[in-house]
């Protein structure tokens, strides 16, 4: 049997796990990220969580095949360095060569949603299929491509930003600074967002009770709450939330042609309140349905494992 480490590295925690050739995950072990600190020490905490996790399997580094990384931000294979991570404030830093420096065994770094889309092909919710399209709903709109169960994300590593394909020409400014990009109507920032506005146009609506009245309490299940009760603002809502997902995925559906679509984040909690009309609306909105058919949208299976697992394979699936 062979084993890999495999590193799910943000801005707020670090999760390390063993995790064996047929994708089980022997041991984790977790750190908060210390974000005050430097960018040397806080790479120093990602290698001795690493090494807790692999003592806590009862091995030693010399016992993994690889050790990989899925990191907030893309690697530049021209300076091997990592180009941006707004989380850490981190620019230009070669991630790649202090992460070699602790490690006895060779250092493999992607995205860390790439990484996630690679977890759940090789062993989640798309385990069996070689082309999948994956997406996390979340703070923003992350996600990833894969292509014959490799990662795909271009000539320089800087594709696959699903978030940021245009939905709507000059539409809601996204926070990235530009404008109509589906992360603006398709998150579930974007959907808090716009049950507020639902709420305050029509304070009659359920969406205020849900809230208790306080906007600040809105969270991206209040509108699916609501909606389930039967008001009729709440399901314009969610009806609106879901045909803007479903116009973003099906223009990458036609580009793309996956076999399957993984939708992970919180908002994918809702299981079949969320898929069935996304499904019915992706055979609506995709180019050439009724000819060629559409890929099934289904949720992510792995949560936050994804990361770990997808991250431990790199150094068997993307070398």
């Amino acid at each position: 049997m062979k084993y890999y480490l495999g590193i799910d590295f943000g801005g707020t925690n670090i999760v390390a796990g063993v995790v064996d050739e047929t994708y089980r995950i022997i041991a984790k072990h977790r750190n908060r990220t210390r974000r005050e600190e430097s960018f040397e020490t806080i790479v120093a905490d990602i290698a001795e969580t690493a090494y807790a996790a692999v003592s806590d399997a009862g091995m030693t580094i010399r016992d993994m095949e690889s050790v990989g990384l899925g990191a907030p931000g893309s690697i530049s294979p021209q300076t091997n360095k990592l180009l941006y991570n707004n989380n850490l404030n981190w620019y230009n830093v070669p991630l790649p060569d202090e992460m070699a420096s602790h490690f006895p065994v060779p250092v493999l770094i992607r995205n860390d949603a790439d990484c996630a889309a690679l977890g759940e092909a090789l062993a989640g919710a798309a385990n069996g299929y070689d082309h999948v399209l994956t997406l996390t709903l979340g703070t923003g709109v992350g996600g990833g491509i894969i292509v014959g169960k490799k990662i795909f994300s271009g000539c320089d590593r800087m594709g696959g930003e699903i978030g940021h394909t245009k939905l709507i020409f000059g539409g809601a400014r996204c926070t990235c600074g530009q404008l109509g990009c589906l992360e603006a109507y398709a998150s579930a920032t974007a959907l808090i967002r716009q049950t507020i506005e639902a709420m305050e146009e029509h304070p009659e609506s359920l969406l205020s009770e849900q809230c208790g009245g306080d906007p600040a309490a809105v969270d991206a299940q209040t509108a699916f709450d609501a909606a389930r009760r039967g008001d009729r603002t709440a399901q314009e809502v969610v009806d609106r939330f879901i045909t803007y997902l479903a116009a973003g995925i099906s223009s990458l559906v036609a580009v793309i042609r996956p076999q399957i679509v993984v939708i992970g984040g919180g908002i994918s909690n809702e299981r079949e309140y969320l898929l069935t009309p996304l499904n019915q609306k992706l055979k609506e909105l995709t180019y050439s349905a009724a000819q060629a058919g559409v890929p099934p949208v289904v949720c992510a299976a792995l949560g936050n494992d994804a990361g770990i697992v997808g991250a431990a394979m790199l150094g068997r699936t993307q070398i």
